[in-house]
């Protein structure tokens, strides 16, 4: 081998464990140039350049060695570093109460392709799951990608290590059922390659979105969202989702915020996953749900274009103060530096923030000592693109070995 060959190799090899990190800081939009790289990892511009080539090599990546120089610059620009567009995917799969979606994701949370959504959810996981991943299969049929893995985010507690959906309530599910293993089984049974994973829909919503939206940045990022039923919680630390000893931190729907609202079938009154989800919307709203239409996208549609309505600004006005209180005791146990808010309450945010920033900093101390910033969720399927980031985090750990 040549001198330069040699000390070509030597340079990856020092950087090969940087690879990862490397692939996250450009998955992550915090490495867009090959200079801002090699200051993120604190390696040597050969080093980082060594590492830039390999991820492209393994069609992670683009860099472009001759981007323009931007209108004033002086100095030669830097290596554009871009993912690769054509690059591998992961199928990303998504059970709600009103349907099922699969989808092709890539790096940087880019959705290549989706399949239309399912409104039935049959009674049996297997059939459903089975029917996601099929769908999921025909998708990378009809694109010709390579897949490297597959996430499920499911609106259930999943236990750790075993994942189980503890409390799929609003799905016909047994309790416990092994949300993990069958998914796996189904991704193998369609010939797909990769590991499979299955988390908690609104912890994957807060891991997308810290990666990928409104919390990025942050450091202790508290996510609460309600979908099409129920509401949850999720708390990211440093990059990293607390999860608790067995996978069951943050179920924040059931803190009590009416001592005496409606039953919740945890056996308690009152609990936010009663009080401030889209049934208790339309309920408070005096409106009757109909059939045509999600529970989520019903309460939406009549915040956005009705709130004149006096019957539905009352309504909004108790969801909010619900909702409210219950973030209040939030940021005075977990003093978080920013919130953020998904499904029924971004748009509950959107109609009147200053009542509801107004509600928290009145009830928490933290809140009155200088507030906490209240942000919507700014992703489009956010729990989608959160099960994908479980399928491409061991590509971010190791790329050579996930990808060998």
């Amino acid at each position: 081998m040549s001198g330069e060959g040699t000390t070509s190799r030597a340079r990856l090899d020092r950087g090969r464990g940087a690879l990862g990190p490397a692939l996250e800081l450009v998955h992550t939009g915090r490495a867009p140039t090959r200079a801002v790289l090699t200051a993120e990892l604190g390696v040597t511009r050969a080093t980082a350049g060594a590492v830039a080539a390999e991820l492209e090599a393994l069609g992670l990546i683009r860099v472009d060695a001759r981007p323009g120089a931007a209108a004033g610059s002086q100095g030669r620009p830097s290596h554009r570093l871009a993912l690769a567009e054509d690059g591998p995917v992961v199928l990303a799969a998504q059970v709600h109460a009103d349907g099922f979606r699969a989808a092709l994701v890539g790096l940087g949370g880019r959705i290549v392709a989706t399949a239309p959504g399912c409104e039935a959810v049959d009674a049996d996981p297997a059939k459903v799951l089975g029917s996601v991943v099929e769908a999921g299969a025909e998708l990378l049929r009809e694109t010709g990608r390579r897949c490297v893995g597959a996430g499920l985010a499911v609106p259930s507690a999943v236990a750790e290590p075993d994942g189980l959906a503890l409390n799929p309530l609003h799905l016909a599910w047994p309790a416990g059922a092994p949300v993990r293993r069958i998914f796996a089984e189904c991704v193998r049974a369609a010939g797909l390659t990769g590991p499979a994973f299955a988390g908690n829909d609104v912890n994957l919503a807060a891991l997308a979105e810290h990666r990928h939206g409104a919390g990025r940045g942050a450091r202790d990022l508290l996510c609460v969202a309600t979908g099409h039923r129920g509401v949850g919680g999720a708390l990211v630390l440093d990059g990293r989702l607390h999860t608790g000893s067995s996978g069951l931190a943050l179920e924040v729907g059931h803190l009590t915020v009416n001592p005496e609202g409606r039953p919740c079938y945890c056996g308690s009154r009152g609990c936010l996953d009663v009080e401030a989800d889209p049934l208790a919307f339309l309920t408070a709203a005096g409106r009757e749900p109909g059939p045509e239409v999600s529970l989520l996208q019903e309460s939406n549609d009549l915040i956005r274009r009705h709130y004149d309505d006096p019957s539905v600004r009352r309504a909004a006005e108790t969801l909010i103060d619900r909702l409210g209180l219950g973030l209040a005791g939030l940021v005075n146990i977990l003093n978080p530096d920013r919130i953020i808010l998904g499904g029924l309450h971004r748009t509950l945010l959107d109609a009147d923030p200053d009542r509801l920033r107004a509600v928290v900093a009145d009830r928490s101390l933290w809140g009155q000592s200088g507030g906490v910033p209240i942000l919507a969720c700014t992703l489009d399927h956010n729990s989608l693109v959160g099960a994908a980031e479980l399928a491409w985090q061991p590509v971010l750990d190791d790329p050579l070995a996930a990808l060998s």
